[in-house]
């Protein structure tokens, strides 16, 4: 018998980096929920540490940033979430 897609596959490690004020990291969010994804928010705006592990990871400091398994992907940006996730 075949394994299902789901059962097969290991979860991904998601990381998020957002601030309050950011209308693209809400939309990154409802993203996931919709998904059933789970996901470590960080909050750059007030947590300097996470701001700083951002900025190493993607280069910049605009929000959100989404870290999939390594692959850092800046921006909503849907279909590159779809493909890190695998979805």
């Amino acid at each position: 018998m075949a394994k299902t897609k789901s059962a097969s596959k290991k979860l991904p490690k998601v990381k998020l980096y957002t601030t309050v004020t950011c209308p693209w990291c809400v939309k990154t969010k409802e993203f996931f929920n919709a998904n059933s994804i789970k996901y470590q928010e960080m909050n750059v705006g007030v947590d300097e540490k996470a701001r700083n592990e951002m900025f190493e990871k993607s280069g910049q400091f605009g929000v959100p940033v989404t870290d999939v398994n390594g692959t850092i992907i800046v921006g909503y940006d849907k279909e590159a979430l779809k493909k890190a996730l695998d979805l």
